[in-house]
């Protein structure tokens, strides 16, 4: 790779040097830690739109709250069709971001990183929303048979995300290839 007299380059450059030629192409590593920021932020996000919905109705639209009925009352109920909503909206957008960091981003990349943010989802709603006991926990029953068609339209949501972020970005480039070729 190097030949005598060659200064080797450091080795946060050297790992990105392969046959004499730089390779843009960040490592896995860093691929997944992206898409975790993305995932984490989307994750967030979503569940801080549920409870400030769910806050607004209490608050706001005087629906019944935790305390006032079973479950976590009619101002989370009544906020249960909106949650596929905001999901698609939410990890499609971040789908799009973490796709359009990829130097080569293609449809086999977003439906990887749909199914592992599927997979992640499931494991830590069963633990952060059901195992772990806090107010705003439900029961088993609650949250995979009482809360559907809205989990599983949610888990649709996360899974397709990339997906659709990917398709916009897809959209996007022929855009603006078309543009070019106009101008």
């Amino acid at each position: 790779m190097y030949s005598a007299g060659d200064e080797i380059p450091a080795p946060s450059v050297r790992r990105f040097v392969m046959n004499g030629k730089i390779n843009r192409k960040p490592g896995r590593a860093k691929e997944f830690g992206m898409s975790m920021l993305w995932y984490w932020t989307s994750y967030f996000i979503v569940t801080l739109i549920g409870i400030g919905h769910t806050i607004f109705n209490v608050a706001v639209l005087h629906m019944g709250s935790m305390a006032e009925g079973p479950g976590l009352g009619e101002g989370y109920e009544m906020t249960k069709p909106w949650h596929p909503l905001y999901n698609i909206i939410l990890f499609t957008f971040f789908g799009w971001l973490f796709l359009r960091g990829l130097v080569q981003p293609t449809l086999k990349k977003a439906l990887a990183t749909g199914a592992l943010w599927y997979g992640i989802s499931i494991v830590f709603d069963l633990v952060g929303w059901v195992l772990i006991k806090h107010p705003w926990s439900l029961t088993f029953k609650q949250f995979y048979v009482e809360y559907q068609p809205w989990i599983t339209l949610v888990y649709l949501a996360m899974l397709l995300g990339p997906v659709l972020g990917y398709l916009l970005l897809k959209k996007q480039k022929r855009t603006q290839i078309q543009m070019v070729e106009y101008t």
